[in-house]
Protein backbone atom coordinates (compact mmCIF):
# COMPACT_ATOMS: atom_id res chain seq x y z
CA UNK A 1 0.00 0.00 0.00
CA UNK A 2 1.41 3.38 -0.94
CA UNK A 3 0.99 6.64 0.87
CA UNK A 4 -1.44 7.77 -1.81
CA UNK A 5 -3.85 4.84 -1.40
CA UNK A 6 -7.27 5.20 0.15
CA UNK A 7 -9.97 7.66 -0.69
CA UNK A 8 -10.31 8.76 2.96
CA UNK A 9 -6.74 10.06 3.02
CA UNK A 10 -7.27 11.84 -0.27
CA UNK A 11 -10.40 13.58 0.99
CA UNK A 12 -8.71 14.56 4.25
CA UNK A 13 -5.68 15.83 2.35
CA UNK A 14 -7.76 17.94 -0.01
CA UNK A 15 -9.73 19.34 2.94
CA UNK A 16 -6.58 20.09 4.90
CA UNK A 17 -4.91 21.65 1.88
CA UNK A 18 -7.96 23.85 1.34
CA UNK A 19 -7.86 24.99 4.97
CA UNK A 20 -4.14 25.83 4.72
CA UNK A 21 -4.69 27.79 1.52
CA UNK A 22 -7.62 29.70 3.02
CA UNK A 23 -5.61 30.52 6.14
CA UNK A 24 -2.75 31.82 4.00
CA UNK A 25 -5.04 34.02 1.91
CA UNK A 26 -6.63 35.53 5.04
CA UNK A 27 -3.46 36.01 7.13
CA UNK A 28 -1.40 38.80 5.64
CA UNK A 29 2.09 37.72 6.90
CA UNK A 30 1.68 34.33 5.17
CA UNK A 31 0.25 36.00 2.07
CA UNK A 32 3.20 38.40 1.92
CA UNK A 33 5.58 35.44 2.17
CA UNK A 34 3.85 33.63 -0.71
CA UNK A 35 3.73 36.72 -2.96
CA UNK A 36 7.16 38.15 -2.07
CA UNK A 37 9.12 36.40 -4.86
CA UNK A 38 6.50 37.02 -7.61
CA UNK A 39 6.26 40.71 -6.69
CA UNK A 40 10.05 41.18 -6.63
CA UNK A 41 10.30 39.36 -9.95
CA UNK A 42 7.61 41.54 -11.51
CA UNK A 43 9.44 44.69 -10.36
CA UNK A 44 12.67 43.43 -11.92
CA UNK A 45 10.86 42.58 -15.16
CA UNK A 46 9.33 46.08 -15.25
CA UNK A 47 12.84 47.54 -15.03
CA UNK A 48 13.69 45.59 -18.19
CA UNK A 49 10.64 46.89 -20.03
CA UNK A 50 12.53 49.52 -22.05
CA UNK A 51 15.37 47.19 -23.01
CA UNK A 52 15.46 44.94 -26.05
CA UNK A 53 17.14 41.70 -27.01
CA UNK A 54 20.39 42.72 -28.80
CA UNK A 55 19.83 43.02 -32.54
CA UNK A 56 16.04 42.86 -32.28
CA UNK A 57 13.08 44.99 -31.24
CA UNK A 58 11.77 42.28 -28.90
CA UNK A 59 11.47 43.32 -25.25
CA UNK A 60 14.01 41.81 -22.88
CA UNK A 61 11.30 41.76 -20.20
CA UNK A 62 9.04 39.69 -22.45
CA UNK A 63 11.86 37.23 -23.07
CA UNK A 64 12.62 36.93 -19.36
CA UNK A 65 8.99 36.51 -18.23
CA UNK A 66 8.66 32.75 -18.99
CA UNK A 67 12.03 32.07 -17.36
CA UNK A 68 10.96 33.82 -14.19
CA UNK A 69 7.73 31.79 -14.06
CA UNK A 70 9.68 28.59 -14.62
CA UNK A 71 12.12 29.49 -11.84
CA UNK A 72 9.31 30.19 -9.33
CA UNK A 73 7.66 26.86 -10.16
CA UNK A 74 10.92 24.92 -9.83
CA UNK A 75 12.21 26.55 -6.65
CA UNK A 76 8.74 26.83 -5.10
CA UNK A 77 8.01 23.18 -5.80
CA UNK A 78 11.31 21.85 -4.48
CA UNK A 79 12.52 24.33 -1.85
CA UNK A 80 9.07 25.33 -0.62
CA UNK A 81 7.99 21.80 0.27
CA UNK A 82 11.47 20.97 1.60
CA UNK A 83 11.18 23.81 4.10
CA UNK A 84 7.61 22.92 5.09
CA UNK A 85 8.47 19.29 5.82
CA UNK A 86 11.62 20.16 7.75
CA UNK A 87 9.67 22.59 9.95
CA UNK A 88 6.73 20.20 10.44
CA UNK A 89 9.13 17.49 11.49
CA UNK A 90 10.68 19.84 14.06
CA UNK A 91 7.41 20.91 15.71
CA UNK A 92 5.78 17.46 15.78
CA UNK A 93 3.24 17.95 12.99
CA UNK A 94 4.53 14.89 11.14
CA UNK A 95 4.37 12.81 14.30
CA UNK A 96 0.69 13.73 14.75
CA UNK A 97 0.03 12.87 11.10
CA UNK A 98 1.74 9.52 11.59
CA UNK A 99 -0.53 8.71 14.55
CA UNK A 100 -3.73 9.54 12.64
CA UNK A 101 -5.43 6.99 10.32
CA UNK A 102 -4.53 7.91 6.74
CA UNK A 103 -2.69 10.87 8.24
CA UNK A 104 0.44 10.56 6.10
CA UNK A 105 -1.63 10.35 2.93
CA UNK A 106 -3.58 13.43 3.97
CA UNK A 107 -0.37 15.25 4.91
CA UNK A 108 1.32 14.67 1.55
CA UNK A 109 -1.74 15.63 -0.47
CA UNK A 110 -2.28 18.77 1.64
CA UNK A 111 1.30 19.91 0.96
CA UNK A 112 0.87 19.28 -2.77
CA UNK A 113 -2.34 21.36 -2.73
CA UNK A 114 -0.80 24.15 -0.65
CA UNK A 115 2.39 24.45 -2.73
CA UNK A 116 0.45 24.21 -5.99
CA UNK A 117 -1.91 26.99 -4.89
CA UNK A 118 1.02 29.28 -4.08
CA UNK A 119 2.70 28.64 -7.44
CA UNK A 120 -0.53 29.11 -9.38
CA UNK A 121 -1.31 32.33 -7.51
CA UNK A 122 2.13 33.67 -8.46
CA UNK A 123 1.60 32.53 -12.06
CA UNK A 124 -1.73 34.36 -12.35
CA UNK A 125 -0.33 37.55 -10.85
CA UNK A 126 2.75 37.46 -13.08
CA UNK A 127 0.67 36.79 -16.19
CA UNK A 128 -1.74 39.65 -15.45
CA UNK A 129 1.10 42.14 -15.13
CA UNK A 130 3.12 40.56 -17.93
CA UNK A 131 0.34 40.64 -20.50
CA UNK A 132 -0.44 44.25 -19.63
CA UNK A 133 3.14 45.50 -19.54
CA UNK A 134 5.03 43.53 -22.18
CA UNK A 135 4.49 43.35 -25.90
CA UNK A 136 5.11 40.10 -27.73
CA UNK A 137 3.86 37.76 -25.00
CA UNK A 138 1.38 35.41 -26.63
CA UNK A 139 -0.25 32.85 -24.34
CA UNK A 140 -0.93 29.40 -25.75
CA UNK A 141 -3.29 28.29 -23.00
CA UNK A 142 -3.34 24.49 -23.56
CA UNK A 143 0.47 24.35 -23.47
CA UNK A 144 0.63 26.66 -20.45
CA UNK A 145 -1.83 24.52 -18.50
CA UNK A 146 -0.21 21.14 -19.08
CA UNK A 147 3.31 22.49 -18.52
CA UNK A 148 2.20 24.09 -15.23
CA UNK A 149 0.44 20.94 -13.99
CA UNK A 150 3.26 18.58 -14.93
CA UNK A 151 5.81 21.05 -13.61
CA UNK A 152 4.18 20.95 -10.19
CA UNK A 153 3.94 17.16 -10.24
CA UNK A 154 7.60 16.89 -11.29
CA UNK A 155 9.00 19.23 -8.61
CA UNK A 156 6.82 18.99 -5.48
CA UNK A 157 7.43 15.23 -4.89
CA UNK A 158 11.17 15.92 -5.21
CA UNK A 159 10.79 18.55 -2.50
CA UNK A 160 8.98 16.01 -0.33
CA UNK A 161 11.81 13.51 -0.77
CA UNK A 162 14.53 16.09 -0.03
CA UNK A 163 12.67 17.51 2.97
CA UNK A 164 12.21 14.00 4.38
CA UNK A 165 15.95 13.40 4.20
CA UNK A 166 16.92 16.55 6.17
CA UNK A 167 17.43 16.00 9.93
CA UNK A 168 16.14 19.46 10.91
CA UNK A 169 15.58 22.97 9.46
CA UNK A 170 19.21 23.94 10.02
CA UNK A 171 20.14 21.69 7.10
CA UNK A 172 17.88 23.49 4.62
CA UNK A 173 20.87 25.40 3.09
CA UNK A 174 22.26 22.02 2.05
CA UNK A 175 19.24 21.74 -0.26
CA UNK A 176 19.26 25.40 -1.35
CA UNK A 177 22.73 25.41 -2.87
CA UNK A 178 22.35 22.33 -5.15
CA UNK A 179 18.91 23.47 -6.33
CA UNK A 180 20.21 26.99 -7.02
CA UNK A 181 23.15 25.54 -8.92
CA UNK A 182 20.86 23.28 -10.94
CA UNK A 183 18.68 26.28 -11.80
CA UNK A 184 21.75 28.22 -12.92
CA UNK A 185 22.80 25.56 -15.45
CA UNK A 186 19.29 24.85 -16.71
CA UNK A 187 18.92 27.81 -19.07
CA UNK A 188 15.94 29.27 -17.22
CA UNK A 189 16.68 32.87 -18.18
CA UNK A 190 18.74 32.30 -21.33
CA UNK A 191 19.12 29.60 -24.00
CA UNK A 192 21.07 26.63 -22.72
CA UNK A 193 23.08 26.75 -25.95
CA UNK A 194 25.30 29.41 -24.33
CA UNK A 195 26.62 26.85 -21.84
CA UNK A 196 29.38 24.29 -22.30
CA UNK A 197 28.29 20.99 -23.82
CA UNK A 198 28.76 18.98 -20.63
CA UNK A 199 26.67 21.50 -18.67
CA UNK A 200 23.96 21.28 -21.33
CA UNK A 201 23.89 17.51 -20.88
CA UNK A 202 23.56 17.76 -17.09
CA UNK A 203 20.89 20.45 -17.32
CA UNK A 204 18.75 18.35 -19.63
CA UNK A 205 18.66 15.43 -17.21
CA UNK A 206 16.59 17.33 -14.65
CA UNK A 207 13.08 18.81 -14.97
CA UNK A 208 14.09 22.46 -14.39
CA UNK A 209 15.36 22.97 -17.96
CA UNK A 210 12.27 21.39 -19.50
CA UNK A 211 9.98 23.42 -17.26
CA UNK A 212 11.56 26.66 -18.46
CA UNK A 213 11.49 25.48 -22.08
CA UNK A 214 7.82 24.58 -21.79
CA UNK A 215 6.89 27.99 -20.41
CA UNK A 216 8.86 29.70 -23.19
CA UNK A 217 6.93 27.63 -25.73
CA UNK A 218 3.65 28.65 -24.07
CA UNK A 219 4.39 32.39 -23.84
CA UNK A 220 6.81 33.41 -26.60
CA UNK A 221 6.39 33.75 -30.37
CA UNK A 222 7.34 30.69 -32.40
CA UNK A 223 10.25 32.37 -34.20
CA UNK A 224 12.20 32.71 -30.92
CA UNK A 225 12.58 28.94 -30.81
CA UNK A 226 15.41 29.36 -33.32
CA UNK A 227 17.86 30.08 -30.46
CA UNK A 228 16.99 26.85 -28.62
CA UNK A 229 18.63 23.47 -29.09
CA UNK A 230 17.64 22.01 -32.48
CA UNK A 231 15.89 25.32 -33.24
CA UNK A 232 12.56 24.23 -31.73
CA UNK A 233 10.64 24.10 -28.46
CA UNK A 234 10.81 20.27 -28.48
CA UNK A 235 7.42 20.02 -26.78
CA UNK A 236 7.17 16.20 -27.12
CA UNK A 237 10.41 15.92 -25.14
CA UNK A 238 9.13 18.47 -22.61
CA UNK A 239 6.01 16.37 -22.12
CA UNK A 240 7.92 13.08 -21.89
CA UNK A 241 10.55 14.37 -19.45
CA UNK A 242 8.06 16.05 -17.10
CA UNK A 243 5.85 12.93 -17.10
CA UNK A 244 8.85 10.73 -16.27
CA UNK A 245 9.97 13.01 -13.44
CA UNK A 246 6.40 13.19 -12.13
CA UNK A 247 6.17 9.40 -12.07
CA UNK A 248 9.61 9.10 -10.46
CA UNK A 249 8.80 11.65 -7.78
CA UNK A 250 5.38 10.24 -6.95
CA UNK A 251 6.89 6.76 -6.71
CA UNK A 252 9.96 7.68 -4.62
CA UNK A 253 8.63 10.37 -2.27
CA UNK A 254 6.12 8.19 -0.34
CA UNK A 255 8.67 5.50 0.70
CA UNK A 256 11.17 8.16 1.79
CA UNK A 257 8.50 9.99 3.80
CA UNK A 258 7.23 6.75 5.38
CA UNK A 259 10.76 5.73 6.33
CA UNK A 260 11.39 9.09 7.95
CA UNK A 261 8.02 9.00 9.76
CA UNK A 262 8.77 5.55 11.23
CA UNK A 263 11.80 7.03 12.99
CA UNK A 264 9.75 9.83 14.57
CA UNK A 265 8.70 9.59 18.20
CA UNK A 266 7.60 11.88 20.99
CA UNK A 267 11.02 11.67 22.64
CA UNK A 268 12.77 12.70 19.42
CA UNK A 269 10.49 15.71 18.97
CA UNK A 270 10.97 16.72 22.60
CA UNK A 271 14.75 16.42 22.27
CA UNK A 272 14.78 18.60 19.17
CA UNK A 273 12.65 21.23 20.92
CA UNK A 274 15.03 21.24 23.88
CA UNK A 275 18.04 21.68 21.59
CA UNK A 276 16.25 24.52 19.78
CA UNK A 277 15.55 26.27 23.09
CA UNK A 278 19.17 25.91 24.14
CA UNK A 279 20.32 27.44 20.85
CA UNK A 280 18.04 30.45 21.40
CA UNK A 281 19.46 31.02 24.87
Amino acid sequence: MTVFSGTTGVRLGLRRGGIEVRQTLTYWPDLVQVLFVPVIGILVLLLLRGHHVPGTTFSLGSLTLPGFIGMTFATGGMLGVTTLIAVDREDGTLLRAKATPDGMTAYVISKICYSSAGSILGLVLTLIVGLAAFHGVTVHWPTLIWVAVLGLLATIPLGIAVGSALPDPRYIPLAVFPIAGLTAISGIFYPITHLAGWLQAIGQIFPVYWLGLGFRAALLPAHLASVELNGSWRLPYVLLTLVLWSALGLASAPPVLRRMARRESGSRVAARRERAMLRRT
